[in-house]
């Protein structure tokens, strides 16, 4: 159990069969009644978002997440085959768990898997990735003067907006939690 009084960013809780991920807090003392919390939680199967308010000193039961690392061994039709790494137990995930970050998923990649009561709430990827560029219009000599973007596909499929130097064959740096192209890479 944990104290609405507790309450931070980051901290999940455990409300109406869910887990809740809290966003926002406000701690409000009136200058006449009780003290309360109001929260902005965030459903981390869902994502849906919800305002809540709760009596000061008000608690509630603090979800209990396991965090495994595993690294990503082979694709199977629509699922993504993981190995634990501490216990070399293999895993099944689908895309619709694996959630929109999916796109960057590659053989031999580390992830965290966040559980919740055995069922996979969340899949964290490292915050950036190093991907070949596999198509993408030709870059003409100038172009890096204007500073303009173009679209570029890389080894996994994703599609990410480039500068106009980046050609085919490019390794470059990609921020997975807002696609965007940080740099290239040797």
């Amino acid at each position: 159990m944990i104290s609405s009084n507790d309450f931070r960013p980051g901290v999940t809780i455990e409300l109406d069969g869910q887990v809740w991920r809290v966003v926002e807090f406000l701690h409000v003392k009136p200058g006449k009644g009780a003290a309360f919390v109001r929260t902005k939680l965030k459903s981390a199967q869902t994502g849906s978002v919800l305002e809540r308010t709760f009596r000061a000193g008000e608690t509630v039961p603090q979800a209990v997440l396991e965090k495994s690392t595993m690294q990503h061994t082979y694709k199977e039709g629509d699922d993504y085959i993981f190995m634990d790494m501490s216990s070399y137990e293999e895993a099944t995930l689908t895309q619709v768990q694996i959630g929109s970050r999916v796109k960057y998923i590659k053989e031999g990649m580390e992830v965290n898997v966040i559980r919740w009561k055995e069922q996979v709430i969340e899949v964290e990827l490292p915050n950036t990735v190093v991907l070949a560029v596999t198509e993408t219009e030709p870059g003409v000599k100038g172009d890096t003067a204007t500073g303009g973007t173009k679209p570029a596909t890389v080894e996994t499929g994703a599609q990410i907006m480039v500068p106009l130097f980046v050609n085919i064959g490019d390794r470059i740096k990609i921020d997975t939690r807002d696609d965007a192209y940080l740099g290239r890479e040797n």
